[in-house]
């Protein structure tokens, strides 16, 4: 394979076989008129190819509002291809290339990216993660099993001493995993400096004492030269995990990241439910993730299963195991990472969670679903571990808990929620 490949869902009042041509045309040699210097030659060379239509329905209605009109509104899915020559191994040019001014255009009265295909010689050309699930467990210092982690919450407002105070609470309750919330980088009423010196603090001290090292997420994201005086500064302090919110810093943003030292990077995806939440636009996971991933990416959020937010489990179990899945089916470095699960998560979504990927190679943050536990944020992680072990065991809950026990209370004081799988897309 030798040329990227986009499947695009779209919906058009000018019928599809058009509109894939003026998409094709657009991103790449073609404009709305033919151009002298769009010679045969150059179009053989460089133009993008339509290689798939199929039509999938028809509508009276536009999905979306359009400038161009129509009785019918036809709706299917296009593959396009192109030549790597025209995008070279740039990701900002490739993103420009499969999502750009395509998503503007008269002719769609829906467009929306679900997956691309990347030749074996462009994902050699990238980094990847610098860790993924392995790396991480080591810099942990052999951890086995789900990591078990959580959020600091409130996610503004508190100082870095009190950041720290309730990071020691969490280390002493038997936590793997902490992370800053998206919200907190560096305000002035938390800055980072001062948050990471003192939480890095509470979690030395603890590996010094107990030999477990607790994996800080802190939050880095930034302008860019922020970010690498930031990595500059977790080294410093022994810190090894770097959070960033990947959409807020780009690509580019992230790549940076990947490239400046060691850091271990905990992706996450604030303002995901700009590109995701239509059927009629946007872009699925499954592209974006192996974008991330080909930029460094060693952690992914993927949402969780029963979540707040509106994806579906559906959705949601198709990208956990994204993540886990090579960047290319046509060879080349897998890339893995390893998937994040959060969002109301607690004791009753980690056997579910597993049972999605077939092994613990994941993170499993619960904010509430630990520290609201009745008897405390230890009493939480000790209910979670519980949970974990039955899921290793594939017991169900009801028959694995113990009468009285700090499982039991968890499971009296959070309502099981109902897991369903849909054709959400």
């Amino acid at each position: 394979m030798k040329r990227i490949t986009a499947t695009y869902d779209i919906e058009t009042p000018v019928g599809l076989a058009k509109a894939a041509a003026v998409l094709a045309g657009e991103q790449s040699t073609g404009t709305f008129v033919r151009l002298a210097a769009e010679t045969d030659a150059l179009r053989d060379r460089s133009a993008a190819r339509v290689d798939q239509i199929l039509i999938t329905g028809r509508s009276n209605q536009p999905a979306l509002p359009c400038r161009k009109t129509g009785d019918t509104y036809e709706r299917g899915t296009v593959t396009i291809s192109w030549p790597i020559g025209n995008i070279g191994f740039s990701l900002p040019t490739l993103l420009s290339t499969i999502a750009g001014n395509l998503f503007e255009l008269a002719d769609l009265s829906a467009i929306r990216l679900t997956d691309i295909n990347l030749p074996a010689s462009f994902v050699s050309k990238f980094p990847g993660p610098q860790y993924g699930a392995a790396g991480t467990r080591k810099l942990m210092g052999g951890q086995a099993g789900p990591v078990i982690g959580t959020i600091i919450k409130p996610s503004v407002g508190l100082r870095p001493s009190e950041t720290a105070n309730l990071v020691k609470s969490l280390v002493q309750a038997g936590i793997d995993f902490i992370k800053d919330d998206e919200l907190q980088a560096n305000g002035p009423d938390c800055p980072f400096d001062d948050r990471l010196a003192a939480v890095m603090q509470v979690i030395n001290d603890h590996a010094d004492k107990t030999g477990k090292q607790v994996l800080y997420a802190v939050n880095v994201t930034d302008e860019i030269d922020q970010m690498r005086r930031n990595l500059d500064l977790m080294a410093d302090h022994g810190a090894t995990c770097a959070m960033v919110c990947m959409q807020s810093v780009g690509i580019t943003g992230l790549r940076s990241v990947r490239n400046h030292g060691t850091a271990l990077i905990h992706g996450h995806r604030a303002g995901w439910g700009l590109l995701s939440r239509s059927p009629n636009i946007g872009i699925s996971f499954v592209v974006m993730q192996k974008l991330w991933r080909l930029a460094g990416a060693d952690h992914l959020h993927v949402n969780g299963l029963g979540n707040k937010f509106t994806e579906s489990d559906t959705v949601v179990s198709q990208s956990a195991r994204s993540v886990q899945s090579p960047v290319s089916e046509h060879g080349g470095p897998d890339h893995l990472a390893m998937p994040v699960y959060s969002s109301g998560q607690t004791i009753w979504q980690i056997d579910p969670a597993r049972q999605v990927l077939g092994n613990d190679d994941f993170i499993f943050c619960a904010g509430g679903g630990i520290v609201s536990h009745p008897d405390g944020p230890g009493a939480g992680v000790s209910a979670l571990r519980d949970a974990a072990q039955a899921a290793s065991q594939g017991i169900p809950l009801e028959k694995f808990v113990k009468q009285g026990s700090l499982l039991d209370r968890a499971m009296q004081a959070f309502p099981k929620p109902t897991l369903c799988n849909d054709d959400e897309t």
